[in-house]
């Protein structure tokens, strides 16, 4: 088959290798597969800026659902394609790249979970998005981290339960439920693992005016919000929020210099959405190295090779979905909810 693309225009003094050269490509292409282009908030700017939708993985995974496009190209990593997939089953999901993984989901087998429900019979599973599709099949209910608090509340206080693949976030969601019965699987992801209580402290010494914006999965939220209760710290100017809270809380605060803990990826749509203000990264090494292994290149060779096409087995997709679909009917209609000794906290996605 001939390259399609290589017939496209390209405007005069724009390199069709250029980034935007690329994107014109990708775009010309998307339109005639009937495909979207998808990009979560921790990938490059580039592919931020060629993609249709951008946003954290489940509402992608939601925007796939809803969209008539019958290809869908998921710049993210394999856990939020295959979920894509599950939602999706009659459209064609393509990853840019395989190699693309997750250091959190891949803490958990489906194995392990089996081993692990075995030990404690009758325990309700409730998992976070961040897994594989063969762990969410063996799951009670799945959860994100804006609405696990909600899930978990959800469920009878004298249920055992089994929460996993997250250290930290777990450690959140038992400390705000005040839930005994609770297991958490010792999982984490190496990225928001390394936003420590020590870099945080140097950015706010560095910044005293910015507002801290954390994600319940880094290795300083237990600390930090545990340090507020306390009142070892400040709670005033901190919040706890999801990768989509985090976008909306700029345009609400009064703040003009908030302190991100996330995968720095954010910064650019961040910026971007908000270019009046100024953002910090809590780290600069957090640095996804999987979210960054897509490129506008593999994401135009993902097109015209259709390629890598991601499938889930029925069996194991018809069992994910219910989990999925529990957690949907739980979570995302509830206000928003204040935590003890913490500022804010949202419970969206």
């Amino acid at each position: 088959m001939g390259d399609a693309c290589s017939r496209l225009h390209v405007d005069s003094g724009m390199s069709a290798a250029s980034p935007n050269g690329l994107a014109s490509r990708i775009k010309a292409l998307a339109k005639e597969r009937n495909a979207v282009i998808l990009a979560h908030n921790y990938e490059r700017p580039e592919v931020q800026d060629a993609a249709d939708y951008v946003g954290d993985s489940l509402g992608l995974s939601r925007e796939a659902a809803k969209t008539s496009a019958e290809v869908i190209v998921f710049c993210g990593v394999h856990f939020m394609a295959e979920t894509a997939a599950i939602l999706s089953p009659n459209k064609t999901v393509l990853l840019p790249d395989l190699a693309a993984g997750c250091s959190l989901a891949d803490t958990i087998t489906a194995d392990q979970l089996r081993a692990w429900k075995a030990e404690h019979p009758g325990a309700v599973v409730v998992s976070y998005v961040n897994t594989s599709a063969a762990v969410k099949a063996e799951s009670d209910y799945c959860c994100t981290s804006g609405n696990a608090v909600e899930i978990v509340k959800s469920i009878p206080s004298d249920q055992e339960i089994l929460f996993l693949p997250d250290i930290f976030l777990g450690a959140h969601v038992r400390r705000v439920t005040g839930r005994q019965d609770f297991h958490i699987w010792p999982g984490e992801c190496h990225v928001h693992a390394g936003i420590t209580p020590f870099s945080l402290a140097r950015q706010r010494e560095e910044h005293p005016g910015a507002e801290l914006l954390v994600h319940p999965e880094c290795g300083c939220a237990t600390s930090v919000v545990e340090a507020m209760s306390a009142g070892a710290i400040p709670s005033e100017g901190v919040q706890v929020l999801s990768t989509e809270g985090m976008i909306r809380r700029p345009a609400e605060s009064g703040k003009r210099e908030f302190i991100v803990a996330t995968e720095t990826g954010i910064l650019y749509r961040l910026r971007r959405a908000n270019p009046d203000k100024t953002f910090y990264a809590a780290s600069d090494r957090a640095e996804c190295q999987y979210m960054k292994m897509t490129t506008l290149p593999k994401v135009l060779h993902s097109l015209e090779a259709m390629q890598h096409h991601i499938t889930v087995p029925e069996d194991v997709a018809a069992r994910a979905r219910l989990a999925l679909e529990r957690m949907v009917a739980v979570g995302g209609s509830a206000p928003q909810q204040q935590l003890a000794g913490v500022a804010g906290f949202d419970p969206g996605e």
